[in-house]
């Protein structure tokens, strides 16, 4: 069973979304990483790069497969996980610890689309 954290807002694509002020701490969720196995590189923007909503931002690469990050929000890159280029098996050690990016939000109400923890939970069918 995946761990999903009450507080967070999921995307239907399995980004999550913590809010800080107005800044989206944005990673992928458990169930996305137990999906795509032990997880072998990240590839993030960079910082002052400007994501949209619905667009890819990166993707993870696995064993498995290569999956694309779609940004939840859209905003302005104003941090990456460099952690994440030494050692991209964090994503698989805690999902919701080893976040992605940071974004400074460009439309706050865009967070309203997306899932609470109990409708994704639904949706992965958990």
């Amino acid at each position: 069973m995946s761990k999903i954290i009450e507080g967070l807002k999921y995307s239907e694509s399995h980004e999550w979304v913590k809010v800080e002020g107005n800044i989206a701490v944005i990673g992928v969720s458990d169930f996305a990483q137990a999906e795509m196995g032990d997880i072998t590189y990240v590839d993030m923007p960079e910082v002052d790069d400007t994501v949209d909503a619905g667009e890819e931002f990166g993707a993870l690469e696995s064993v498995k497969a290569s999956s694309e990050l779609i940004s939840p929000v859209s905003g302005t890159v104003v941090e990456v996980n460099a952690e994440l280029e030494d050692a991209p098996e964090k994503v698989n050690e805690d999902a919701y610890a080893a976040w992605i990016i940071k974004v400074e939000m460009s439309d706050p109400a865009q967070l309203d689309a997306l899932l609470d923890a109990a409708a994704y939970k639904a949706q992965i069918g958990e």
